[in-house]
């Protein structure tokens, strides 16, 4: 189960938010015992770009050998 300062992966665009399936995020808040999750979203310097509230579908925990890469927020 994904808890309150699990590092999550996006599993869907959000455009308002110029975030990108695959971006990673910090869990901040659990909603109702894992139904949704408030996550922020930083840039590598360590800039918010964004707090958002997601369904559990929205997100997923990372995976064993999973390799993180970066690309500049428009």
């Amino acid at each position: 189960m994904i808890q309150e300062l699990d590092r999550v992966i996006l599993t869907s665009d959000i455009p308002e938010y110029s975030l990108e399936q695959g971006d990673i995020g910090t869990v901040v808040l659990v909603h109702q015992g894992g139904k949704g999750y408030e996550v922020e979203f930083v840039t590598l310097d360590g800039e918010t770009v964004a707090i958002v509230s997601l369904h559990s579908i929205q997100v997923r925990p990372i995976g064993r050998r999973e390799i993180a890469r970066s690309r500049v927020m428009n």
